[in-house]
């Protein structure tokens, strides 16, 4: 069978069992087709993301988040004129339709690119000083600390490389000198590897002002003590299907009250709710940014990346929102740390 037949969906499949599809193929998409394989609409990663975003279960089913409208093409078209598509719309995927709306086939921008490699730069902030990790990180900087025994940022780096990234800096600080000397210039693993030297305390985004190269591609910056299995090839697209300066990762945090909470209406009792399961969405420490935004950040001072992130909201300029819906935990606590351990064998196998 022809891989895109693999990912023709019917439309009251559940979203939970689409992504399944999405994940377990290589063509970064699922086609919603009816009995007779008429085009009915079209689902990325982008499309579940922001369904998630909208408040959408994944037992919903899968018409609720697909694009209806579609871009789609004919076998008619030549290469250069899909390529053509492919670049003024931005997107990835294309449908093949007959002359009776049936789908034969799907074209994809990586078929023209004929690149596994990702050329966008990877910073990864590792210069911060793990003090509520204490005392584990009296001697060893928080990225370097152990986790099946590798260090966390070696972890990282990995997961990276294994998606195809192979351009990184490191933005180092304290105990700096151990992450240099373990990693040097990445060539034990096949990358490069830069550096950006953090002389005082510059906040969460203010090293990102020294980062000395020029690149036109949208950078990915993450903090060094996230573990996490994003995708981040589908975060870049998603990043480039929104064409906004700027996204930031963002995970689902559950909060339940531990009492009962009182509804009123005015001065009126209106009811009870035992123990209410509130969800909010938190920040993953994990961003992308277009070049130029390294702009706005003053050089050489003290910077937060919600300082950033407001003065873009402030001039008007949009922010996306990109929800992880895939293994994350934030090394802040020694609980998380090891929780982490915990998780490694069974989400790193």
């Amino acid at each position: 069978m022809e891989e895109w037949r693999k990912v023709l969906v019917l439309p009251d499949t559940s979203i939970r069992e689409t992504i399944e599809i999405i994940e377990l193929y290589s063509l970064q998409i699922a086609i919603i087709v009816d009995c007779d394989n008429k085009l009915l609409g079209t689902v990325t990663d982008g499309d579940v993301r922001r369904g998630l975003l909208n408040g959408i279960s994944l037992d919903d089913s899968v018409e609720k988040i697909m694009n209806k409208t579609p871009i789609t093409i004919t076998e008619t078209k030549d290469e250069k004129e899909i390529l053509n598509i492919f670049q003024t719309n931005k997107i990835r995927h294309l449908p093949i339709l007959d002359n009776d709306g049936h789908v034969i086939g799907i074209k994809r921008l990586d078929d023209f690119l004929h690149s596994s490699k990702n050329e966008n730069w990877v910073i990864l902030m590792a210069g911060g000083l793990g003090s509520r990790l204490r005392p584990l990180t009296n001697n060893c900087p928080k990225p370097m600390l152990p986790i099946g025994e590798r260090p966390l940022l070696e972890i990282i780096l990995s997961n990276f490389i294994e998606q195809g990234f192979y351009k990184f800096c490191f933005s180092i600080n304290y105990k700096g000198e151990q992450i240099k000397k373990y990693f040097q210039d990445g060539s034990k693993w096949g990358v490069k590897i830069k550096y950006i030297y953090e002389e005082m305390k510059m906040g969460t985004a203010g090293s990102l002002s020294l980062f000395p190269i020029k690149t036109k591609e949208p950078i990915i910056v993450m903090n060094a003590d996230i573990l996490t299995k994003v995708n981040f090839k589908q975060l870049i697209n998603f990043h480039i299907e929104r064409q906004d300066k700027a996204t930031i990762a963002v995970h689902s945090y559950d909060f339940q009250v531990p009492y009962g909470v009182v509804k009123i209406y005015k001065d009126k009792l209106i009811g009870f709710e035992e123990k209410p399961i509130y969800t909010n969405f938190i920040n993953a420490g994990i961003y992308v940014l277009n070049p130029s935004i390294l702009d706005k950040i003053p050089k050489n001072s003290y910077f937060d990346m919600n300082q950033l992130f407001e003065g873009m909201i402030d001039n008007g300029e949009k922010v996306s929102i990109f929800p992880i819906r895939e293994y994350w935990i934030d090394i802040g606590e020694i609980e998380d740390f090891n929780q982490a351990k915990l998780d490694f064998h069974e989400v790193f196998k």
